[in-house]
């Protein structure tokens, strides 16, 4: 970098710099520090929105289909656990109903065997000293059991989960392993990846350790007595142990009390089981488009829920948005594409639906797959992932969201467990990212319930997928495989 100071040369009228008589060794310091000019950004795109497309994107804003399925679901079936439970049973039975009710047409349950089950029991956890008193806790998808009479033990506690990987081997047995790493709130839910490992193989970690239970603050970005659960796994040979969430707010009082500098004492009664293999199965319903060779437009949700609450937001609101989204466009005229909603079952517990879905579809080709499982709140942007014979459609796309608020992203589309194994064969894939600043504070808790759901920004939701499956499902352009998403 040059360093001479020629701005002093900046302040000189031109008149008078013109008449200036220069050395040449000082032209060619004038000549280095005289900054190149940008380079030019590349045009966009002059692109079109299809009028037809605006209208029924407009139109969409008015449009309580989704708030009515939410609303239905929530209130006449309720929680859906995993595992192939009679209420996920009773969903599919619903759903299908209710879709053929909307127009749909093959209407239909896909049965899958899941293996090995796991079954929430009796959870509860106390302080037993120095402060004794009640917690509130939930006990983490596929932990194992306490004794039936609890597990009494002193508390090992580490600030973050990094504090618990560097804890030597063997050096937890007979304790409780307590880890407080607290997430934030992000608009696209980047510190539930960050945080969540505490979660997703903390209890794996701890029982490496030698630990006899494992307690986790939360992942979540609530301060209330809610607690989170969620699925965990452990490796291979590695005997599931007691592991359960706090609440955030009893989690932070737990740490406070660590800090007082007194031996903590836990009890947990924490009675999960597995139940061995049950059925379960994935709801299917289309829209039957013009051209078979085109390729099918995946979209859906998760129909389970953890049962803790009612499973509104998660993901109750995700299956009403795209059904309702499907349906609007169904309700315009048959489409080019086969547009194919399925509404998926036992994500909670591992993706097992999805899994299901695309064992018994490999056969047929898809143009695109998208699912909605990220609360009600407004999307925010739009990514996708498309072949570059494809990428005017993704110009489209974007232009035609702009007036709800959507902005273009960078990223790879194709997010979501129950697509992945879609996506992971080349299937193109389509993101609406809904806000995620307020999904932490009640995914996987008791408050996942209807009055979570804002209407306005559900028929935002509803109006984003509905212009983006009337120009997918619509385009002349060959929508082909991409590099598969690993």
């Amino acid at each position: 970098m040059v360093t001479t100071d020629a701005s002093r040369y900046s302040r000189v009228p031109r008149k008078e710099l013109l008449t200036m008589t220069i050395r040449p060794t000082l032209f060619l310091v004038l000549v280095a520090v005289a900054a190149p000019l940008p380079a030019q950004r590349p045009t966009p795109p002059a692109v079109t929105v299809d009028p037809a497309v605006a209208a029924l994107r407009d139109k969409a804003l008015t449009d309580d289909t989704a708030y009515a399925i939410v609303e239905g679901l929530t209130t006449e079936i309720g929680p859906r656990p995993p595992g192939g439970s009679a209420a996920q049973a009773r969903a599919r039975d619903w759903s299908v109903a209710r879709l053929k009710a909307m127009g749909f047409r093959n209407v239909r349950i896909e049965p899958y065997t899941l293996h090995n089950v796991w079954e929430r029991g009796a959870e509860t956890g106390e302080v037993v000293s120095p402060y004794p008193q009640p917690l509130r806790l939930t006990a983490l998808g596929n932990s194992g059991a306490t004794p039936a009479t609890g597990l009494t033990a002193p508390v090992a506690y580490f600030a973050t989960f990094n504090d618990l990987m560097l804890a030597p081997e063997g050096s937890l047995r007979g304790k409780i392993a307590f880890v407080s790493n607290a997430m934030q709130p992000t608009q696209d839910g980047s510190s539930y990846g960050s945080q969540g490992p505490a979660r997703f193989v903390g209890p794996n970690v701890a029982a490496r350790k030698g630990a006899a239970a494992l307690v986790i603050r939360s992942i979540g970005t609530d301060h209330g007595r809610g607690p989170h659960t969620g699925t965990t796994s452990f490796e291979p040979g590695v005997t599931p142990i007691p592991a359960a969430a706090l609440s955030v707010a009893d989690a932070a009082n737990l740490e406070r009390m660590m800090k007082l500098g007194k031996p903590v004492t836990l009890r947990l009664v924490l009675t999960p089981r597995f139940v061995g293999d049950r059925q379960s199965g994935n709801v299917v319903a289309e829209v039957p488009g013009t051209d078979k060779d085109a390729g099918i437009v995946l979209v859906g949700g998760h129909l389970d829920s953890w049962e803790l609450g009612t499973g509104a937001i998660d993901d109750a609101s995700g299956i009403a948005i795209t059904a309702a989204a499907a349906k609007r466009v169904m309700d315009a005229g048959r489409p080019r594409r086969t547009i194919r909603v399925v509404w998926f079952g036992d994500e909670e517990t591992g993706g097992f639906g999805g899994q299901a879905y695309a064992e018994a579809h490999k056969g047929e080709r898809h143009a695109t797959a998208s699912e909605s499982d990220f609360g009600a709140d407004r999307v925010w942007r739009v990514e996708t992932n498309f072949a570059d014979a494809a990428k005017p459609v993704g110009d489209r796309l974007a232009m035609a969201l702009a007036p709800l608020g959507v902005v273009r992203g960078d990223g790879v589309a194709g997010d979501g467990t129950d697509i992945a194994p879609v996506i992971r064969t080349g299937v193109a894939g389509v993101d609406l990212n809904q806000s995620g600043l307020r999904y932490f504070d009640w995914h996987h808790t008791p408050e996942d319930t209807l009055d979570r759901i804002d209407p306005e920004q559900l028929r935002q939701n509803v109006a984003a997928w509905t212009a983006m499956l009337a120009i997918v499902a619509n385009a002349p352009e060959e929508i082909g495989s991409v590099t598969p998403r690993r």
